[in-house]
């Protein structure tokens, strides 16, 4: 391996005594020793249940835990003849790092298949596997997640990825940024060519750089229903802002490297594909938001970043400080145009202003904060399957204000 690898040597020769797989399961982890256990265990019984013939190796790529992770990993039930592998990767902390690793070594053994599963899961069943990696098996190279998810889990894909994603690439993949997929060993090649591991794409911006690149250089895309995803959810007043950061950086580059793909009178993106139908009676474990603290960043940080506010958005800066001049929180009311907008505007000086974009991106953070706390508000009588048709709505504003972004754009 190369001295840019992400996996240390002393893993090498278990890789060469392995040879060759058809099937890697990989898992990114950071202090996951109460759960991980469980992943790789499921895990192994899917591989072996819908794939029983298939060479399998489970492969943990960990981020430095001290809580005895990966002995916890080694530890797992597994069947004798599935191989396990576990070490601290090398490179950038992050998710990205970890999984870069995971592809390194999938690719190393020349696997037909690579799929992620994230480590905290509680919910993992074993038919995952078989719904991650079947269609690959079949020929897809990407493999996309649809969970049931509570209405206050995933803001930052309901309120900004999806609806992005969508509109760009006319393709409906409701969870671009899921955590667990399945890889084609072609996608997984491509994905390690890419001259993108010393960025934000080797911490969060990962999953959107994998589904994004899936959309513009294969299309091959399936969606994997995989029932209700019980992890270790994050309130986003708390504890979302470096992720969001990550994401959306990574986000508008993609939009810059792609620009030939979506940049046209119709997009080449993946046909619309369906999603994960939910019922009342599927409502998942509530997620806890911190509203007034969501809307006291976005009241500060319009105050704070009035000058990246005005770079971005122009004469319109004014309309995001009268709503954050509100007087009372209920009043702090985005739009699902008025955001559209807004995110559009931000893509445009993102590439417009190469030496102002960790600014641009810190500015956009609490006008995201407010927009999370403006659905959460108009959500809060509504169920979760109610209020996908909130997202719904904004991810028609994104599409119907696309014209405004190609002005913009040229």
């Amino acid at each position: 391996m190369d001295e840019g690898t992400a996996v240390p040597a002393w893993v090498e020769p278990q890789i060469s005594r392995i040879g060759k797989t058809d099937l890697v399961i990989g898992t990114p982890s950071f202090n996951n020793a109460s759960t991980i256990g469980y992943v790789a265990s499921v895990a192994a019984v899917g591989a072996r249940e819908h794939f029983p013939s298939s060479g399998v190796v489970l492969v943990n790529a960990d981020g430095g835990s001290i809580d005895g992770t990966q002995e916890v990993f080694r530890g797992s039930e597994a069947p004798p003849d599935i191989e396990r592998i576990a070490f601290s990767y090398r490179g950038i902390p992050g998710k990205g790092s970890a999984l870069k690793a995971i592809f390194e070594i999938a690719a190393k053994l020349d696997a037909r298949v690579c799929v992620v599963l994230d480590s905290d899961l509680r919910s993992v069943e074993p038919n995952w596997v078989q719904k991650l990696a079947g269609p690959i098996f079949a020929g897809f190279d990407y493999v996309s997640p649809c969970y049931i998810r509570h209405k206050h889990d995933g803001t930052i894909t309901n309120n900004i990825c999806y609806p992005l994603t969508r509109a760009l690439y006319g393709a409906r993949i409701r969870q671009p940024i899921g955590g667990d997929f399945g890889v084609s060993r072609h996608l997984v090649h491509t994905y390690l060519e890419k001259d993108v591991w010393a960025t934000d794409v080797a911490r969060f911006g990962v999953d959107i750089f994998m589904t994004t690149t899936a959309i513009a250089e294969s299309g091959r895309i399936a969606q994997a229903a995989l029932g209700r995803k019980v992890h270790d959810a994050k309130d986003p007043a708390a504890e979302l802002g470096p992720m969001f950061s990550q994401v959306v950086s990574t986000l508008f580059d993609m939009m810059i490297r792609y620009e030939h793909v979506w940049n046209t009178p119709a997009p080449s993106g993946a046909a619309e594909m369906p999603g994960l139908q939910m019922a009342d009676d599927d409502e998942p474990d509530p997620v806890p938001v911190d509203v007034p603290r969501l809307i006291a960043s976005f009241r500060n940080g319009v105050r704070e970043h009035s000058q990246a506010l005005a770079l971005a958005l122009g004469k319109r800066a004014s309309v995001i400080e009268a709503v954050a001049s509100s007087a009372s929180d209920a009043d702090v009311v985005l739009s699902c145009e008025e955001w559209a907008l807004v995110v559009y505007d931000f893509a445009a000086a993102y590439r417009r202003n190469i030496e102002h974009r960790t600014s641009l991106i810190r500015a956009l953070v609490p006008l995201y904060n407010g927009k999370v706390a403006s659905f959460v508000l108009k959500a809060k009588e509504m169920s979760s399957r109610q209020a996908e048709e909130l997202v719904e709505e904004q991810c028609r504003a994104f599409e119907e204000s696309k014209p405004y972004l190609r002005d913009l754009w040229e």
